[in-house]
């Protein structure tokens, strides 16, 4: 069962539908911070967005598992369409200054629009990685999840560069105008793509439109899985803290437009690391591979923001982003092993839901605190007194404090999951058989009743 072809297909899909859902969320967010300069504003935007993805993670999984995975892909990629052109209908109707207010009826119109046809992208995200399991053979996985990392970072260096530009030069109104466009596109290439699927698997029976039992019941029957969904877990709640304060920090050392660029540039950490992935792999323990990589990215946490000096946070965010597709492709890599085949989108889509409802948290949590408390008082005298000898001075000394914090606790927890049960149980668990040892017999069967 190797399909390798038909997944490079819908690689190339996925860069196109990243572009343009990211495109207009990056710009909504750098929007509304230089149109209010509040941070908690864009606390909730970030906050809400991560909270939504979070509860229909299992919805969507086991909407991934009942049908045909293009089935999914091309109704999500509608649904997006549909969303992103009412945002631009209600901004068109809507004056400005009505959606600018922090909180009102227009403001939470216009997000939640443009919210939606972001957090729909999340279903494709769940199907691509039951895609992998589906159309590429085990030893070649690990590999095919770089790739999936590398689309994702060069789609992520496109988006940053041109949404500060779309925004800081043609202004909000061309850039969902251009969103609107690239949507349509994308829907139309998915179209023409193939995703060779001859039956749905369902070993035990199709399961509930939405279920939770059944997802739960998958995580808990893998020995040492909950370990790895709760350390995920963890790694988000600090992972909230950069969510919802680095667009801040850095609009505070620089420009839209450079800061756009800057993220467009620094991105290419994303390939760098997904690249190694996808030519290397992960070697015999992915699972070690993604606790040695978090232990990096914390470190570099606690130093990128130390001085305020854009260099400096330049080079941290190269490696840390550089990080990222490892860790995830690691962890991407375990579940396809262990878990089986007809199961993995309600696992991913519970584990996207348990993992992601943490950033929230944080989010909504440290903006108000930021804004309100720790970035006041190192503005004070006393703060600037207390804070030099650790963060130097400078306008964005509060935020830094933040995240020095969030890195030294993100270090501790990496360095106790090392010694954990769960660690070794799973760590075991992966060098067994896979769990989708007959996936190729049960799609190779006929499909007596295929669900719609």
């Amino acid at each position: 069962m190797d399909h390798t072809k038909s997944f490079y297909g819908v690689l190339v899909n996925t860069l196109i539908a990243n572009v343009t859902t990211s495109f207009l969320w990056f710009a909504l967010t750098f929007w509304v911070y230089l149109e209010t300069r509040s941070v908690l504003a864009t606390a909730i935007i970030g906050g809400t967005y991560m909270l939504l993805v979070a509860v229909v993670g299992v919805p969507f999984g086991t909407w991934v598992d009942r049908w045909r995975k293009k089935q999914v892909m091309v109704l999500a990629t509608a649904v997006t369409a549909i969303a992103y052109a009412a945002a631009f209908a209600f901004f068109l109707v809507v004056p400005t200054s009505e959606l600018l207010v922090i909180g009102s009826f227009a403001f939470w119109t216009f997000v939640l629009l443009i919210l939606l046809g972001a957090i729909v992208e999340s279903a494709r995200g769940i199907a691509l990685s039951t895609c992998v399991t589906l159309l590429v053979p085990e030893e070649r996985r690990p590999n095919m999840n770089g790739l999936v990392g590398m689309v994702s970072g060069f789609g992520f260096a496109i988006t940053s560069v041109f949404s500060g530009l779309a925004v800081g030069q043609l202004g909000m109104l061309w850039t969902m105008a251009i969103a609107v466009a690239l949507t349509v596109v994308s829907l139309l290439h998915l179209l023409t793509v193939s995703i060779p699927e001859p039956q749905i698997v369902h070993a035990e029976g199709a399961p509930k439109a939405v279920d939770f039992a059944g997802a739960y019941r998958a995580v808990v029957a893998v020995p040492g899985l909950v370990g790895l969904v709760l350390f995920a877990t963890f790694n988000n709640l600090l992972g909230g803290v950069f969510m919802a304060l680095l667009d801040p920090y850095g609009l505070t050392l620089v420009s839209v437009e450079v800061w756009g660029i800057l993220w467009g540039v620094l991105s290419f950490g994303f390939m760098i690391g997904a690249g190694w992935v996808a030519k290397a792999g992960l070697g015999a323990k992915p699972l070690r591979a993604l606790l040695l990589a978090n232990l990096v990215m914390w470190t570099i946490g606690i130093g990128f923001t130390i001085r305020e000096n854009i260099w400096l946070t330049s080079v941290g965010l190269l490696a840390y982003m550089a990080l990222i597709p490892v860790a995830e492709a690691a962890e991407q890599t375990v579940l396809q092993k262990v878990v089986p085949y007809e199961k993995q989108g309600r696992v991913f889509g519970l584990a996207q839901s348990v993992e992601v409802a943490a950033a929230p948290i944080t989010a909504f949590l440290i903006g108000p605190i930021a804004e309100f408390w720790l970035i006041p008082y190192a503005d004070s005298g006393a703060g600037r007194q207390s804070l030099d000898w650790l963060l130097g001075q400078g306008q964005a000394r509060g935020i830094a404090l933040v995240f020095v914090l969030a890195g030294v606790v993100g270090l501790v927890l990496t360095l106790g999951a090392f010694l954990t049960r769960s660690y070794r149980v799973l760590a075991q668990r992966y060098g067994e058989p896979s769990a989708d040892a007959t996936l190729a017999q049960q799609l190779a069967e006929p499909d007596p009743a295929v669900e719609p």
